[in-house]
């Protein structure tokens, strides 16, 4: 049964920009969600700038409505990572760009070392460094996250495994699974394909990637469900809410949602 693998249902809330904390707790409740993850961004409920002040307050309000706040996506600094610890927020997701004009390895060993120097930071606050695999100038892949990560603890710095762009990059589930494995804190359901966007009879083909339902990208979510299953992975399953149908974000979501469940419920 679901309830067996302790899987707990977040969900990026980054499309809900304008909405009050109340209205974002009894919306996403409603949605049939256990948490989210909160952006903290210029503009969102909470921004960088009073992270120390919003952040603790937004999990008491969050958890009346019965929500918890699995992660965050924002900075890395300390005083990031010290309102995480008070508001008893584990993750600080992030991605590790790769600049097209510079030398993967060594930007590599630049983001090793800007971890590092976080490290005592994220042990004093009992927070984690989540990293995501992420398509275009970032690390792509499950073997690169690893590469990235195998020198740390996974409790400061962790594999976010998103299962859309593993499928973007011809990732396979079962074999990411097994790479990130030991480094895994969150894993991210979404989906995508590549469509093109010049036609025959261009000089040279263009792509890029369209945002879908779990159902209909690239990624097999059902694989990605069985192959954690079989893990006996705990934790929290995020979906990110990102459909290139913009207008269509709630309605794709709770579609989204109820297909997931029914993945580890089956």
């Amino acid at each position: 049964m679901a309830a067996s693998y302790a899987i707990e249902w977040s969900v990026f809330t980054k499309p809900w920009k304008t909405q009050s904390l109340a209205e974002l707790g009894a919306l996403i409740k409603g949605m049939g969600f256990d948490g989210i993850e909160l952006p903290v961004r210029p503009g969102y409920q909470v921004e960088p700038e009073n992270v120390a002040r919003d952040l603790p307050k937004a999990a008491k309000q969050l958890a009346a409505a019965g929500l918890k706040i699995h992660s965050i996506a924002g900075p890395t600094d300390e005083v990031t990572i010290a309102a995480c610890g008070e508001a008893g927020v584990p993750i600080i997701r992030t991605m590790a760009r790769m600049p097209r004009d510079q030398k993967y390895l060594e930007v590599e060993v630049r983001l090793q070392q800007e971890y590092e120097a976080l490290v005592p930071a994220l042990d004093k606050h009992g927070v984690t460094i989540g990293v995501q695999n992420h398509c275009d100038d970032f690390v792509t892949s499950a073997i690169g996250l690893r590469h990235l990560m195998e020198r740390f603890d996974r409790k400061h710095i962790a594999a976010v495994w998103d299962v859309a762009h593993c499928a973007l990059n011809g990732e396979d589930p079962e074999l990411a699974v097994d790479i990130v494995w030991p480094h895994l804190c969150l894993v991210n359901f979404k989906n995508a394909y590549w469509r093109r966007k010049k036609g025959p009879e261009a000089e040279y083909a263009e792509w890029q990637h369209y945002w879908t339902t779990g159902r209909q990208g690239l990624a097999p979510w059902h694989r990605a469900a069985k192959v954690l299953k079989e893990r006996g992975y705990r934790g929290a399953i995020c979906l990110t809410a990102e459909y290139s149908d913009e207008a269509a974000v709630e309605r794709l979501a709770r579609e989204d949602i109820a297909y997931a469940k029914s993945l580890f419920a089956s």
